[in-house]
């Protein structure tokens, strides 16, 4: 059970028959069909962020650092486009990721993850069905943890795996926040007009959250684009991020996973190409 990590009794996640599980789901299916995100504040209560921080220290130091330039998508740029394509549009990137294989099954992030009752409680406020809804088969990406530090943050982008969920573990002292314009794209229509738009600065379909840690996140980010702003202040901000996807076998590409851990394994050569849409990764 999860009750030294998580507030079982306002989110009772260990609890799928009760009434009060049927209520949560409403209030999250309301927000996630309204924008394609949906927070629960406090769903790690004050013991369980203080373990979660305990192994966030514990593993920043492993954490694969990179300062690049990268699009939204990932990916390497395209000549045959035009110069003010999204896809060749390159931003400053300095960010770092503590990769998967760095957590114990035994730890409180990846027993999270892997609670029997997380999977369905997420895939049932996204309203998916069970034919459609996996545990991302990365084993550098499935349960991971960003570490950003002053001055660094994420730029604009889309992610390869259908949704994301979120778990703010420590914040900087200053900046951080999240920001997404929601349902900019879709399974069949990238919608570059609007992508470039709002990379040209155009904010008035972008919200803005400041997530507390011990908030959880539900987020659909392969068809929301995101960012994070930088981190001011000496103290790290920690992100534990858990991944699922539509496809059963899904995991990064080759090119975003050298990017994001600085190496890939076998498995990725193995599944590159394995997803549910055509969209660039």
């Amino acid at each position: 059970m999860l009750h030294d990590l998580v507030d079982l009794g306002r989110y009772p996640i260990d609890r799928p028959d009760s009434s009060a599980y049927d209520r949560m789901i409403e209030d999250l299916q309301r927000e996630l069909d309204q924008d394609g995100c949906a927070v629960l504040p406090g769903f790690a209560h004050q013991q369980g962020i203080d373990l979660l921080v305990q192994e966030a220290e514990s593993v920043a130091s492993k954490a694969h650092r990179s300062f690049n330039r990268t699009n939204a998508y990932f990916t390497k740029d395209d000549p045959r486009l035009d110069a003010t394509h999204p896809i060749r549009r390159f931003y400053d990137r300095s960010n770092a990721f503590v990769s998967a294989d760095n957590f114990a099954k035994t730890g409180p992030l990846r027993r999270i993850y892997e609670f029997e009752g997380f999977l369905p409680f997420v895939r049932t406020a996204l309203n998916e069905p069970e034919d459609k809804f996996f545990r991302y088969d990365d084993p550098l990406a499935d349960v991971i943890i960003n570490v950003v530090e002053e001055g660094q943050g994420f730029p604009w982008h889309f992610d390869t795996n259908n949704y994301t969920v979120t778990l703010a573990i420590q914040n900087g002292e200053e900046g951080g926040a999240f920001e997404f314009a929601p349902n900019l794209r879709s399974a069949d229509d990238e919608n570059f007009a609007t992508v470039a738009s709002v990379l040209d600065g155009n904010l008035s379909q972008v919200r803005r959250l400041g997530l507390q840690p011990g908030d959880l996140q539900i987020f659909k980010g392969r068809y929301s684009l995101h960012r994070v702003a930088p981190v001011r202040g000496h103290r790290q901000r920690y992100v534990g991020i858990f991944s699922f996807v539509e496809v059963e076998g899904m995991c990064g590409g080759v090119e975003r996973t050298r990017q994001l851990y600085g190496r890939v394994l076998p498995h990725h050569h193995e599944r590159e190409g394995v997803r549910g849409d055509g969209l660039q990764d």
